[in-house]
């Protein structure tokens, strides 16, 4: 049996002292919550309301109350209905980044507006990344009305692929058709509640507070057993304590409030304890999520909602870079590398430029095996036939290679990650000979290569027929006569 490794920042006095802290925050200074639903119901539930300013106290049984009620672990399913995500343990998988406004453009290299062309390709390169298990919704389309476009994405995803969603909606309207598309694809509300196909991003605001769309959100998606996965955002030193640990602190706070949103409104309602901090970079007025300090808070609330019991997420294996250089491939790899040792059970961020406003087709696959190489990684090192170790040394001495051993040939695949061709092992006569080619053009050719072998969605006929009426019902609402048109057949 392999020991896996793991990464911890947090020693277990400083943890608990860090979740007592922000206990004490949400029972003496609470949190604003800005919609008067969620607000009767966290009172009808014990706490101390002021309705008038929208201020909560939260009692330490309350808060008890919602973190035992809270699911350990829920599993996620493509929309075939095969289960894809276990989220529990330390088991790790990998999503690409989401809600970007702009796109890579490998032909200019220039940071562009994304149109619906771009979203089709992203679905079919995803569709053949072995190693990230997921969608998101991972950029807008600035081709359809902005009141459309939370659902749009989430159209174009469950029209195109089968892997599950990680997606959000920015506002409240837009959550009743995003949901009415699962219940299509699923076929009804019993079969999505057994088998998730999507997780919601709900985010508070910092500091301390819950608007009326998320608060919204987070609810409605509970009321349907939708999964939804916290993202508070403080950023150290400007919304946040400038330590790491006061961030914690917050992070903490934010993140507990919206666990009681959830389980005051169903009880049971599955949760990643997730967020998207950053430290401040004051001399650029930044966020950089590429900041090793960044990355250290990521792990350290992952090791607190683990101490909670619950399911993790976090923004972290992505860059601040704005092309697919060495910087993006050294924040992106050492993000990932922290958070799969971490154990962070949904990882967010492949594909991601410029402080989460960019994507990369060329960046996601070169991502991809960033993330094949850490999931081999936390697989840890175990004998294989090792043992006796005489046997196979003899056998070495004898043929002077192990190339075709049948020990060789028994566990080289499982032993061995071999990456795709966007990372270059060949030696240097080699590479000239195939062309001489960068790590941009590399990933392009896979690009090319993996959208021309892309095959259509397995989801029936019937059913993609009605995502396409509840799509375009959608768009009428909003004064669109019709949709923009799409590349290929779904």
């Amino acid at each position: 049996m392999a020991l896996r490794p793991q990464l911890k920042f947090l020693s277990a006095e400083l943890l608990e002292r860090i979740v007592a802290e922000a206990r004490d925050i949400l029972c003496r200074l609470g949190t604003k919550v800005q919609n008067p639903r969620v607000l009767e119901m966290l009172a009808e539930h014990g706490a101390k309301v002021d309705f008038e300013k929208s201020q909560v106290l939260y009692t330490n049984s309350l808060l008890d109350r919602c973190l035992k009620s809270v699911p350990a672990q829920f599993k996620l399913f493509d929309v075939l209905g095969n289960e894809t995500h276990d989220f529990s343990g330390n088991k790790v998988h990998f999503t690409p980044g989401s809600a970007a406004l702009h796109v890579l453009d490998y032909q200019t290299q220039k940071i562009r507006k994304p149109d619906t062309t771009d979203y089709v390709r992203y679905v079919q390169l995803l569709s053949g990344l072995s190693h990230i298990s997921s969608q998101s919704t991972a950029f807008i389309s600035a081709d359809v009305d902005e009141r459309v476009s939370d659902s749009y994405r989430l159209f174009l995803s469950l029209l195109y692929g089968e892997k599950p969603v990680i997606t959000g909606t920015f506002t409240i309207e837009s959550f009743q058709v995003m949901r009415d598309m699962q219940l299509a694809v699923r076929g009804g509300e019993k079969e999505l509640r057994a088998k998730p196909l999507t997780v919601f991003s709900c985010c508070p605001t910092s500091p301390l507070k819950w608007s009326e769309i998320t608060s919204q959100n987070v609810i409605d998606c509970a009321a349907c057993g939708i999964p939804v996965e916290f993202i508070s955002m403080p950023l150290s030193g400007f919304m946040a304590p400038v330590t790491l640990v006061g961030t914690l602190v917050q992070h903490t706070a934010e993140t507990i409030s919206g666990i009681v949103i959830s389980q005051v409104s169903s009880p049971g309602a599955p949760v990643l304890y997730g967020g998207s901090p950053a430290v401040f970079d004051m001399r650029y007025e930044t966020t950089p999520m590429g900041a090793v300090e960044t990355q250290m808070i990521d792990c350290a609330y992952s090791e607190i909602g683990k101490y909670l019991g619950l399911p993790t997420q976090a923004y972290i294996s992505l860059s601040d870079a704005k092309l697919l250089d060495a910087q993006a491939g050294l924040e992106t790899a050492m993000g990932a590398t922290l958070a799969a040792l971490s154990g962070i059970n949904s990882i967010s961020g492949p594909g991601m430029l410029d402080f989460e406003s960019c994507q990369s087709l060329e960046k996601l696959v070169l991502d991809n095996e960033i993330c094949g190489m850490t999931l081999r990684l936390v697989q840890g090192i175990e004998p294989r036939e090792d043992f006796p170790a005489q046997p196979i040394f003899e056998e070495l001495l004898r043929e002077k290679h192990l190339l075709i051993s049948p020990h060789t040939r028994r566990h080289l695949k499982s032993e061995h990650y071999f990456p795709g061709p966007v990372i270059d092992r060949a030696n240097l006569s080699r590479w000239r000979e195939e062309g001489s080619l960068t790590l941009g053009q590399r990933a392009h050719r896979e690009v090319e290569k993996l959208t021309a072998s892309w095959l259509p969605s397995r989801l029936a006929a019937e059913r993609k027929k009605e995502l396409c009426s509840l799509m375009e019902k959608e768009a009428r609402r909003w004064g669109m006569e019709k949709l923009p048109s799409r590349p290929l057949e779904a």
